[in-house]
Formats: structure tokens, sequence, C-alpha cells
């Protein structure tokens, strides 16, 4: 991936504030690179854990966090629990509720 796609990510992410959630493809727009959601996942999926980075604040578009039933999986709900955003009992956001930047999930 372009260094520069990489940076404009990155900063898209660091903006999600505490207690909302993007999806990989709303993600993918603000960082000027709409229809590139898979690039975004492929992106987080290999951040370094040193980076401290909200990469939990980052879900599917029908609010499902990625892989459900895997150890990531687990650890991602539990750090958006921690982060007071509420998941349903099949794992999903509300994305209506959550969603970051609220524009882009308006009813």
């Amino acid at each position: 991936m372009a260094p520069e796609f990489e940076h404009a990510v990155l900063r898209a992410l660091r903006d999600i504030p505490p207690g909302m959630v993007s999806t990989y493809g709303t993600l993918a727009a603000l960082a000027g690179y709409p229809r590139h959601a898979r690039h975004v996942g492929a992106l987080l999926g290999r951040l370094p854990a040193e980076l401290a980075l909200p990469w939990f604040r980052v879900v599917g578009s029908g609010g499902r966090i990625a892989r459900p039933g895997s150890e990531g999986a687990d650890y991602q709900r539990l750090l958006l629990q921690q982060d007071g955003i509420e998941l349903d009992g099949k794992g999903r956001v509300d994305l209506f509720r959550y969603g970051w930047p609220p524009a882009y999930f308006l009813r």
C-alpha cells in the first residue's frame, strides 16, 4: 500500500472519538480513498501494537466485529465495551447511535 494511503487512513483513525465507531468503508472514504475498505482492514490488521491507535473502533458495514468468535474479536469486543460502546446479542454495534462521523450514519 502506498504511504500516502496509510498516512491518510491513520489520520482518520486517530480522529474517531472515544465512545464512537466507524466502518472500514467510511474510514476509507474519509481518508480520500472511497471503495478501499478491504485495504483499510488489511492495514489495521498489521498495525504494530506499540502505535496505540484505536483500531478497535473500526467495524464492518453492518456494525459487526470482523472474524466473530476469534480471540481478536473477543478482545475487540472487550475494548469496545470498555470504551462505553454496547453490542447487541449478535455482536453488532448500533451505527445510528455510535457511528462516526454521525452524518454518515443518519437514518
